[in-house]
């Protein structure tokens, strides 16, 4: 396969679903003005960070003008599963150079790594077609980034318009509901999002949000001693 027909296929892979990542874009976007970050700041966390959980959830702590050190931790916390997606596509990606992997380990989020994992699969290192596997990787990863900035941009243009006081609150545990919900497929998921969210619960009045920091891990904990077993 041709780089170019790789970078497309990645691209048409990831276009379905940035149909249902677009509107948190936008949440985000409104969000993240709503908690005080200027709008330049809030693109250039889409930019830098790239990563819509973790920017939801620093968008919180700043509102909430949580300590810096406590919200890296969470973030950092929160963005550990692409340690995950990272070891599992390593063995594709080995032979590549360091720039490459640089790029790609920015641009591997949950989206992209779910459209272009199916066929990374399918080449396998051995195989004549895994000589350019990795621009499917590209293509998925490169649409995503580009669809979540135009989606940020205009939630910055709407939040502007917005009165500061509106309060979009309740969007964050219900974009983080919509996120989660469909990716329990097991006991131990279930197990550690019921934890957690119990957790939060019992700590949400706790300062800087840091109720939210102790449930992730707390959810981490009873997911690891539960068994992976499907429902």
């Amino acid at each position: 396969m041709k780089p170019a027909s790789a970078f497309s296929l990645g691209l048409r892979a990831v276009l379905p679903i940035l149909v249902g990542v677009a509107p948190f874009g936008v949440i985000y976007g409104v969000v993240a003005l709503q908690s005080g970050i200027p709008a330049l700041a809030a693109m250039a966390m889409s930019s830098i960070v790239f990563a819509g959980s973790a920017q939801f959830l620093l968008a919180q702590l700043v509102g909430a003008g949580a300590p810096f050190l406590l919200t890296a931790g969470a973030v950092g916390l929160v963005n550990l599963r692409h340690a995950l997606y990272s070891a599992s596509v390593a063995p594709i990606l080995a032979r590549l150079p360091r720039r490459w992997k640089v790029l790609l380990a920015y641009l591997l989020t949950d989206e992209a790594y779910a459209a272009a994992i199916p066929h990374l699969m399918a080449a396998r290192p051995d195989s004549p077609e895994s000589a350019n596997a990795h621009w499917i990787l590209f293509g998925s990863g490169f649409g995503l980034w580009a669809g979540w900035q135009l989606a940020t941009l205009a939630g910055v243009l709407i939040g502007a318009q917005l009165p500061s006081d509106l309060g979009l609150d309740f969007a964050l545990p219900l974009t983080f509901i919509a996120i989660v919900v469909p990716m329990i497929a097991s006991r131990a998921l279930l197990a550690a999002a019921l934890a957690a969210a119990a957790v939060a619960v019992v700590l949400a009045a706790l300062p800087y949000k840091i109720g939210l920091f102790i449930a992730a891990l707390a959810g981490l904990v009873v997911g690891a001693a539960m068994p992976g077993k499907s429902k």
